[in-house]
């Protein structure tokens, strides 16, 4: 847990220290355009879409069967908001992940831990593959709980499934540079749960007006301390434990 909030406030820090207000806002300002622009070229299309999906359970018959004409309309809203609320955080994180990831680990790296060395055991290929498998997995948790805002138990969905892109998104990123293959296996396996509590805590931000515009930034932030404060202490333990079976070499000769 030290760990987890000593990535949290290495990560405010560093939102104050860095010049980083391009980097925050460009990521939303792309993924807020394509969107906008996919949902105005095809609102009629999708519309459809969700009211054929909700028939599926029952809620397209009973939207179509109210009287007032305005409460059908602002669910189909709501519903649509829902869709693409999601869309959007995952498009920005995304877009955080593989392209401005580099930037920041080079920025945390070269002040908080000069001496730690490069393995590069990540590649764009890995990025972009992790990045895929985790927007399928988002999605999916999205659409087979999208019935449960029926009841009202869709209000944890949002941070079930932020909790896990978040997690699975930035931790191979984060070390991908300094890390080997067998390190960045070892730091994941290893901080399974702390992995995760990071991603609720930084998920969190996301659904917080205004304050959620530093939360992609902020998020890459986090785990890219966490991962390097990890393998840094990684090394230290290998170090010491090459040194002890060095030791124990000389003792027996």
């Amino acid at each position: 847990m030290s760990f987890v909030l000593n990535a949290i406030f290495s990560a405010v820090r560093d939102l104050v220290r860095f010049k980083i207000a391009w980097i925050m806002i460009w990521p939303i300002m792309v993924a807020i355009v394509v969107w906008s622009s996919v949902g105005y070229l095809y609102w009629d299309s999708i519309s459809a879409l969700i009211l054929q999906g909700t028939s599926e359970y029952g809620i397209g018959e009973w939207l179509n069967n109210l009287e007032s004409g305005w409460v059908a309309s602002s669910i189909q809203g709501l519903l649509q908001f829902i869709i693409f609320t999601p869309l959007v955080i995952m498009t920005v994180l995304i877009i955080t992940s593989i392209f401005v990831m580099p930037a920041l680990i080079k920025m945390v790296a070269n002040r908080n831990y000069p001496n730690l060395k490069r393995e590069y055991g990540g590649t764009v290929a890995g990025s972009i593959i992790n990045a895929v498998l985790a927007s399928g997995i988002y999605l999916i948790m999205w659409g087979i709980t999208l019935p449960l805002w029926a009841v009202g138990a869709g209000i944890i969905v949002p941070f079930v499934a932020a909790a896990f892109m978040n997690q699975q998104l930035f931790r191979y990123d984060a070390l991908s540079e300094h890390a080997n293959k067998q390190e960045i296996e070892v730091i994941c396996t290893e901080n399974r749960y702390s992995l995760w509590m990071l991603g609720l805590l930084t998920g969190l931000i996301q659904f917080v007006p205004f304050v959620n515009l530093l939360a992609p930034v902020f998020t890459a932030l986090a785990f890219i301390h966490f991962g390097l404060d990890h393998l840094q202490l990684l090394r230290v333990k290998q170090e010491k434990l090459t040194a002890v079976k060095q030791e124990a070499l000389s003792d027996s000769n």
